[in-house]
Parts: C-alpha cells; structure tokens; sequence
C-alpha cells in the first residue's frame, strides 16, 4: 500500500469535504478568481467551449466547476440505438457483470450487491454489463441520461469518501462500493438501467435535476425515495445532475439489454453523448 492510499484511511474524509464545500462556496472576489485561476491553469481548462467563458464572471469556484456549456458543444450519437456516454472523463473500467461481481481494477472487484445495497435491487443486473466513468477536475461536471427513463427510486447510501482517482481504484479494495453514493433506478424501453453517482474526497456534493442537492447531508443510515407515479421523465441526453467537483458515475445493464462498444477501453477518454453501447430492441421502442 503507497502512502497515499494509506493516508485515505486516517484522514476525516466528510470533515474535510464539509471544509472543502465552504472555500469553494466563499464569494470573496480574490479568493473565488484564485482558485478559478489556478484550476484554470493546472487542470488546462478549455473555457471557450463554457456558456460562460469568463472566469471573473462565476460567482463562486463551485459555479465555475459545475459550468454550462455552450450549445451544441457536446452532441449525442445520431445512431437512434446509441445509449449514450453520460459525461466527459475517461473509462475507468467496463465488461461483463461476472456473477454479480463487478471489476475495479487489477486485485480489486466488489459485488453488485454491494454497490447497490441489496441483493434485490442488484438481480436484474446479474451478469449483465457496467460502465465506471471517472470525471477529473477539468472535466464537464454534468451528468446527462444515457437513454430515455423514468425514475423509480433513488438510495441514498452512506460510505467513505476515498478518493476515486486511479491511486485510489488500485489501491482501494471496493472502492465504490464503500464510498457515499445516489443510487439511481430507472425504467426504459428496454429494460431496467441503473446508474450511481459515487462521492469522493473533498469531491462528495451530488444534485440531481429531481431532488436537488442529495449530497450533502452525509448519512449514517440508508435513505430510500421512491418516485413511482411522480412522473420524473428524462429523455435520452437530458441534464440528470451533476457532481459539485468531481467523482464517478456506474452505468449498469441488464444481460442482453444492450452490447457494450467494443472499441471502448479501460484509461480511454471519452465524451459526453458518444455511444456507450447499443441496444438490443425487442419490438418497437423509443430511442428518447
């Protein structure tokens, strides 16, 4: 285990992101315009493609990290059987669903079960197939729907707040499994789709377009919402939430729902609305 990984264990991971929370909430105009600066420059953010190219112009760091982008700067896949990639960063790890174990990385694997919070919730994804898209800090921090659904509940999972950049997926047994996470369930027009937002350190705020901010509170218990009859309906490339800094986002698929693009590979940058996989259409569907 490197240092790094080591230290994740000792330090006060919701402390340090509750701290993290307010200097990136602080409007003080120097304050703010430093760290957009010096994010700007590190991370090599590309602001032409903002809605809002000015840096001064946010109000907040928090603002400026959860920006808009022009339109038309991410279009989806123009094949109607594209499910689609749910936000810029690069392919952590994707495959087949092998028993209801699910991969992490090379040692490391942890049960859907485990990630969703019941055996129940995680059947229909039984040797199905998962995508783990990671979102760095120069990324777009939306998340947008891979396919047209409705929601039928959501979980609220209390966990750590590891990180979940690759020293930590390699170093971390069950990383996502352990972290605070939204699960969120899904109806389509194929079959059940799941996907999890996944809190990490200093990184662990999650809103959603239906429930706004759903992290922070942290919690020491579940939290269950059911949303069956309230009408949330998101078509395909819709705005679904975003990370308050960045994090993880899981696509899970039930068996022969849809086949994964096998050009995809694990470290693989990829962009909001490429296609993600293709799905098997069983009579007539709606693609959004």
């Amino acid at each position: 285990m490197t240092p790094v990984v080591a230290l994740q264990y000792i330090l006060p991971h919701r402390l340090l992101s509750r701290l993290a929370r307010a200097a990136t909430r602080w409007r003080w105009a120097p304050w703010k315009n430093l760290l957009i600066g010096l994010a700007i420059r590190h991370f090599k953010v590309n602001m032409a493609e903002a809605a809002e190219p000015d840096p001064s112009t946010y109000p907040h760091f928090n603002a400026f990290f959860t920006r808009a982008l022009k339109p038309g700067a991410r279009q989806p896949s123009s094949d109607p059987d594209a499910l689609l990639m749910p936000a810029d960063g690069r392919i952590s790890q994707l495959g087949a669903i092998e028993q209801g174990r699910i991969f992490q990385a090379k040692g490391h694997h942890f049960t859907a079960a485990q990630l969703l919070g019941s055996a129940a919730a995680a059947e229909p994804y039984l040797d199905g197939s998962f995508a783990t898209i990671y979102l760095s800090p120069r990324d777009y921090h939306r998340m947008h729907m891979p396919w047209g659904g409705t929601l039928r509940d959501t979980l609220h999972v209390p966990g750590r707040l590891f990180t979940v950049a690759p020293s930590g997926v390699a170093g971390i047994p069950g990383l996502f499994a352990r972290n605070e996470r939204l699960v969120c369930h899904f109806e389509t027009d194929f079959e059940p789709m799941c996907l999890v937002l996944v809190g990490a350190m200093l990184v662990s705020g999650v809103e959603t377009v239906w429930g706004g901010e759903e992290i922070p509170p942290y919690r020491n218990t579940p939290r269950h919402r059911d949303w069956h009859g309230r009408n949330v309906n998101l078509a395909r490339f819709e705005e679904l939430g975003r990370f308050n800094y960045g994090s993880t986002v899981i696509v899970l698929l039930p068996k022969g729902a849809a086949q994964l693009d096998e050009s995809l590979r694990p470290e693989q940058e990829v962009r909001l609305g490429q296609r993600l996989a293709t799905v098997f259409r069983h009579g007539t569907h709606r693609s959004a």
